[in-house]
């Protein structure tokens, strides 16, 4: 779970207020909370000003650190990335992500469509030097902590050279999120051995070996929640499968566990008997923890939270954001690619 950092210096997050499934109120909940939990933070609300502002004054009230920007147009999931950049130049995820570009705002968080938010956020921030495509990474639960994964879906295809790239950028963001110093990086393979893999997994490997990144190898998909490694690269047609896989997985073990404890008077007993344990389990698994991914790879901070998240996980957004921002994350990777290519 990302470290929650007291902000020691001024920090300005955008928000796309109106992307979400859930509309307005979830994030003006998240931001009055967030603005609570850092002194020195301040949030500029995108989207209907009259919208936003009923529910700043019924939730928030005067709060000298929040102020609303306003955007007539909204990116709906159904619209084609084509369209969302060309139709809607004043939708609420535009002009959050041209606030990040003007200087106006030092990250941008959105739960609209991850597409749209990809090509508009590619396009206006434009790729740091020595990056190829940007890469969609999150945090997941594993045995002994977390790991984070990426792609998760931005990139269908990749070279070897975009892994090495993924991996560089994957080792910064684990760093800075999790305080892990030097953390393990691996390739998601079909089998741990050398001889294993295509030839572009294989490619990777050895520019990974060659590299002052801490490459551990292969991983396995069985593998992923050991605690073999702390970051995890793959392609986005691979990572995301993978990430669909471990959410039905889940849910498949919630509906078992539902479906043991509720048979009958004494299994219901049971489960009351069980409840700590289950509570316990259920916090150590809660999605909500872990919403937040970010678009690694811009010339600027841009973290996607998950369209139907409730006040609480878009809350764990923006604090993803603004550690992303205490870190400086996109300075740090380009220093780091400047290093491994010197």
């Amino acid at each position: 779970m990302t470290t929650c950092l007291s902000v020691a210096t001024n920090s300005i997050i955008s928000i796309d207020a109106m992307s979400g499934d859930l509309g307005a109120e979830v994030v003006v909940r998240a931001a009055n909370q967030a603005l609570r939990e850092h002194s020195q933070l301040e949030l500029l609300l995108v989207g209907d000003e009259n919208e936003i502002q009923g529910h700043v004054t019924r939730i928030v009230g005067a709060e000298p650190r929040l102020s609303i920007v306003h955007a007539s147009e909204i990116v709906e999931m159904s619209d084609s990335p084509v369209d969302a950049m060309r139709k809607k130049k004043d939708s609420s995820m535009r002009v959050a992500i041209n606030l990040v570009k003007e200087g106006r705002a030092q990250a941008c968080v959105s739960a609209g469509n991850t597409g749209a938010l990809m090509a508009t956020a590619k396009y206006v921030l434009k790729m740091l030097p020595g990056i190829d495509r940007p890469a969609i990474i999150t945090e997941l639960p594993a045995k002994g902590g977390t790991l984070h994964m990426l792609d998760l879906g931005a990139n269908t295809m990749c070279t070897a050279d975009h892994l090495f790239q993924f991996a560089v950028m994957g080792s910064i963001v684990t760093e800075d999120i999790t305080g892990v110093e030097h953390p393990r990086v691996a390739l998601l393979n079909i089998g741990a051995e050398d001889t294993k893999g295509n030839d572009t997994v294989k490619d990777a490997a050895a520019m990974l070996t060659a590299s002052t990144l801490n490459y551990v190898g292969f991983i396995e998909g069985s593998e992923l929640f050991t605690g073999k490694a702390d970051v995890v690269v793959t392609d986005g047609f691979t990572g995301n499968v993978a990430l669909k896989t471990m959410e039905g997985t889940v849910g498949l073990a919630a509906h078992y566990l539902k479906r043991a404890f509720t048979r009958n008077l004494f299994s219901k007993f049971q489960a009351l008997l069980a409840r700590p344990v289950l509570n316990h389990l259920r916090k150590r698994m809660d999605p909500r923890d872990y919403n937040g991914a970010t678009l690694v790879g811009l010339n600027g901070i841009v973290i996607k939270s998950h369209g139907s998240a409730d006040s609480y996980a878009f809350l764990h957004a923006i604090n993803t954001a603004v550690v992303e921002v205490q870190k400086q994350v996109p300075q740090q990777i380009g220093n780091l690619l400047q290093k491994e290519a010197a």
